[in-house]
């Protein structure tokens, strides 16, 4: 694999890998494992198996994301958001897509303990993650280019890894856990709301008909509140039918960073909005470690 330009190869990589995401890939398996906490169903290996496997598919996506935009054109000097890799120079396109194979491979053989523990379902849940991790910004026809990003983040991001995380460890899935992965779901698109709202001028002249693009900048503040609410309304809701106990409300203490970032994407733009990426992935962390929490020992 090799290296262009000034910086250590690790410091390299670990900037491919682009660890502030990680949030996204965490979050989702500890409301899945809080959940079978309660329901006395926990089981450590593979909710950890769960967690890595989680974490190397974001990781092999933002490679795949890092390769692919680059060879469409969506990267370039303008770029807004943080360094990629690839179309920066720091690391060749070769070596990045070598690492997306061996990462995803690193994914197939946790998740082949995953099968041996939960079946066969695990099968179908890791070949479709794998393949929406790739097809997001690469194949014929790219999610993230035709506004079904943000649909296929809700659902592997929230449905998908929730319901997962539990499956594997009660071997079975229960409606609280689809409505445990709304709220998850839409924090993590909140997430790919503002990196696109951010990127629509230069999505637009690329090419990328994200939903940001379709929406407008006022859609796209709504579409952003919305997700928000939602996030916020499930637990209100959980609560007050009795679904969980008043443990459950622990996210609202979040609530004042919520409406902070929704303010700063109203006044902000450009790579100002930088600031308020990284702080709805820890507006994401913090809800999900509280929700995690409330659920589990409710």
């Amino acid at each position: 694999m090799t290296q262009s330009g000034d910086i250590p190869s690790w410091q390299a990589w670990l900037l491919a890998a682009r660890p502030k995401t990680l949030a996204a890939a965490m979050v989702p398996v500890l409301v899945g494992t809080g959940l079978a906490w309660r329901d006395g169903q926990f089981r450590a290996g593979p909710a950890l198996a769960a967690l890595v496997g989680a974490w190397l598919i974001q990781i092999g996506t933002n490679f795949a994301n890092d390769y692919y935009d680059f060879q469409k054109g969506a990267d370039d000097e303008d770029r807004l958001g943080p360094t990629r890799v690839v179309q920066s120079g720091i690391l060749s396109p070769d070596a990045v897509v070598t690492a997306m194979g061996v990462t995803f491979g690193l994914a197939s053989a946790v998740g082949a303990y995953l099968v041996w523990i939960a079946g066969w379902p695990i099968v179908v849940i890791g070949i479709a993650s794998i393949a929406s991790g790739i097809a997001y910004t690469g194949g014929p026809y790219p999610l993230g280019y035709h506004g079904l990003g943000d649909l296929f983040v809700f659902i592997f991001f929230g449905v998908v890894a929730v319901v997962g995380t539990y499956f594997v460890q009660s071997l079975t899935v229960t409606q609280g856990a689809f409505v445990a992965s709304v709220p998850v779901g839409c924090l993590s698109v909140a997430i790919l709301v503002v990196n696109n709202y951010r990127d629509i001028e230069s999505d637009e002249r690329a090419g990328k008909r994200t939903l940001a693009v379709r929406l407008g900048r006022s859609g796209t503040r709504l579409q952003y509140a919305g997700m928000l609410v939602v996030a916020y309304a499930i637990p209100i809701v959980q609560w007050a039918t009795n679904a969980a106990s008043i443990w459950v409300l622990l996210p609202l203490a979040t609530l004042p960073l919520g409406w902070r970032l929704f303010y700063q994407l109203r006044r902000h733009d450009g790579a100002r909005l930088n600031a308020t990426l990284a702080g709805t992935a820890r507006l994401t962390a913090l809800f999900g470690i509280l929700y995690a929490g409330g659920l589990a020992f409710g």
